[in-house]
């Protein structure tokens, strides 16, 4: 056991790693409070409306759509360390006068669409630029190990930040969290500078006159080229856009359907967060590159669970399945995004991860108005199981693609544990 958890967390023996992994931490359980806040507050001025809900979602993603490719840019010609400094510095200027507006009482809901589109540009500046700066804290042989690390940081906020926030805004409404979440922001800036540059595992930056070379149109034709990665990039568009919808579906199934309060939504989310967290933590001791048939094994788990939790008639119903959806969301976004990362060219690795988070991210604004709307015209369970449907049609086409592509054959064994399995070409 002491062995499985040391190299459990190998990463965090790099100090720049535990370094940048702590001020994330701090950071997002502020930001998950606030997620949390953002919504109760937006139902609370829109008279419970799912549609506000929608368009807030879209306005916060809306950014990453539109800049994501442009950031994935800027971290191939400059130094990650800094693009991280000024977006998270941004970031917390924008928390906390949203804070200020929050508790003095000032707030009006066209102030949280515009803070939400507004954070949504720090987001589409820092995300790509995070997601390629993992290599360069860690190093190619630890990537994997760091990314699941990554991934257990984001759930582990996810847990504590929504149950934290639900028991704080029935206590103290919703003005004490905004202000928590901007002052946990400043975490990450304080790690950034403490950074020891020399111990970094990057290249040298190009000469100035070189960096135009890195063209965003060049990193669309090299993933173009690339099937291996296409394949989990449209995968994770549909899903991301018909599923990952969470943080908009579960406010308004708590709130419209069940009728429950800011505590019990927060218990939905801690549910789904606690599954994630599993998810995250059971790739730790992967190595090396996920293979195509796991990701989309975990795609089909994915969207099989989130289709029953919308389909689940009771409250307690909902919170254990949301357990299992929770580990196959993560578990197949992990393995989504190794096999991307750990599958691309380092002189790429910004552009291409941009593109990553773009699919990841960006298919928000697509999806989450139409997602409001369904769940306003049909109910909020009808939102989360046709979501549920579309990403389970789009992970079996990939899956039918990928064995015609490679001749292999999906087989079942029943002993002596139920399983289906690969059989690749001749092995038969």
């Amino acid at each position: 056991m002491q062995a499985k958890l040391s190299t459990m967390f190998q990463s965090l023996r790099v100090r720049n790693y535990r370094l940048f992994t702590t001020g994330q931490l701090i950071k997002l359980i502020g930001v998950w409070m606030m997620f949390i806040a953002q919504d109760w507050l937006v139902l609370e001025l829109s008279d419970n409306s799912a549609t506000a809900l929608g368009v807030v979602t879209a306005m916060q993603f809306t950014p990453v759509l539109l800049l994501t490719l442009l950031s994935g840019r800027l971290a191939d010609r400059y130094d990650k360390r800094l693009l991280l400094f000024v977006a998270n510095a941004f970031w917390t200027v924008l928390a906390l006068v949203m804070s200020i507006l929050v508790v003095t009482g000032l707030v009006q809901l066209w102030h949280v669409f515009a803070f939400a589109a507004l954070l949504g540009v720090a987001n589409a500046v820092e995300t790509p630029v995070r997601q390629a700066f993992v290599s360069e804290l860690v190093g190619v042989p630890l990537l994997p190990n760091a990314l699941s690390l990554n991934a257990a940081t984001f759930n582990s906020a996810r847990i504590v930040g929504p149950a934290v926030a639900g028991l704080a805004i029935a206590a103290f409404d919703v003005g004490p969290v905004f202000m928590f979440s901007a002052l946990s922001s400043i975490a990450p800036l304080v790690n950034v500078v403490r950074m020891r540059a020399a111990e970094l595992h990057r290249k040298d930056l190009p000469p100035a006159g070189q960096r135009d070379q890195a063209k965003v149109v060049d990193g669309l034709r090299y993933v173009a080229r690339r099937p291996d990665l296409l394949l989990p990039m449209f995968v994770m568009s549909v899903i991301g856009m018909s599923l990952f919808n969470f943080q908009l579906t579960l406010a308004a199934l708590a709130k419209t359907v069940f009728h429950t309060g800011a505590a019990s939504f927060g218990l939905f989310s801690t549910a789904l967060a606690v599954g994630a967290l599993t998810g995250a933590l059971s790739g730790t001791g992967r190595r090396s590159r996920p293979s195509v048939w796991l990701v989309l094994g975990a795609a089909v788990g994915c969207a099989s669970f989130g289709t029953l939790v919308g389909l689940a008639p009771t409250y307690w119903l909902v919170v254990a399945l949301l357990l299992p959806t929770g580990f196959f969301m993560v578990f197949f976004a992990q393995a989504a995004n190794q096999r991307v990362q750990l599958g691309v060219d380092a002189a790429f690795r910004g552009r291409v991860m941009a593109l990553w988070v773009l699919v990841f991210l960006g298919t928000n604004p697509v999806g989450a108005p139409l997602i409001g709307w369904v769940a306003e015209t049909y109910g909020a369970g009808a939102s989360i199981w046709i979501g549920g449907l579309i990403s389970l049609a789009a992970a079996l086409l990939a899956l039918t693609w990928q064995l015609r592509r490679s001749g292999a054959r999906l087989r079942m064994r029943v002993l002596p544990m139920p399983r289906f399995y690969v059989v690749s070409p001749g092995a038969e």
